[in-house]
């Protein structure tokens, strides 16, 4: 007697959305515009048909990727996990990281996707209020946590400080001479020796 196979358990819409959205990301980044819906069902184990079950079209799903890949939830998440009992400078080395590939992604993206053609929509402020200002409220506000165990130790506010160590983060120079923990001892410390020592 053969035995029945069970068929796995089916996906909610969203949940499926959302798998699609991961397999189709990487492909978005290497291919841009030019990547088919069908590599991407290939890549996610389901059927053509299944994409448009959830999207209306190659349109959207793209959207969906851009949308994904400016999320700041793993940059926040990433900043979040870094221990609160490291000194501070390394503590900013590795939000400065995560950050870096956090920016890096939105890059391959936005990059790949430029390159084959595609035309940029307008960012505005989203009615749920997730656009880019409240990406970056929420990317400030991990940060200013992060800084908050030094506040005494600080001539500005938590928050205060991480507006400009974002400021100086988003603004520095692509240099390979200016490595992280140089940046980092430069914000925290000026640009001139200390004349004491």
């Amino acid at each position: 007697m053969t035995e029945k196979r069970r068929r796995a358990p089916g996906m909610s819409p969203d949940e499926r959305r959302a798998m699609i959205i991961a397999t189709a990301l990487p492909l978005v980044a290497e291919y841009g515009t030019a990547v088919t819906t069908s590599q991407i069902a290939r890549a996610a184990g389901i059927g053509e048909a299944t994409v448009f079950r959830v999207f209306t079209d190659k349109d959207e799903l793209i959207d969906a990727c851009m949308a994904e890949a400016m999320r700041p939830d793993h940059a926040v998440k990433e900043i979040a996990s870094i221990p609160a009992d490291q000194p501070l400078a390394d503590r900013l080395a590795e939000a400065a990281d995560a950050l870096a590939a956090h920016l890096e992604r939105i890059a391959a993206m936005t990059g790949a996707l430029h390159s084959t053609g595609h035309r940029r929509r307008e960012q505005r402020e989203r009615p749920d209020g997730s656009g880019r200002r409240h990406s970056m409220r929420l990317i400030r506000d991990a940060v200013a946590d992060l800084i908050d165990p030094d506040d005494d130790a600080l001539r500005l506010p938590a928050d205060q400080v991480a507006d400009v160590f974002l400021g100086l983060l988003f603004t520095r120079p692509r240099t390979e001479e200016l490595a992280t923990p140089q940046l980092v001892e430069v914000f925290l410390h000026g640009a001139l020796k200390d004349r004491a020592a």
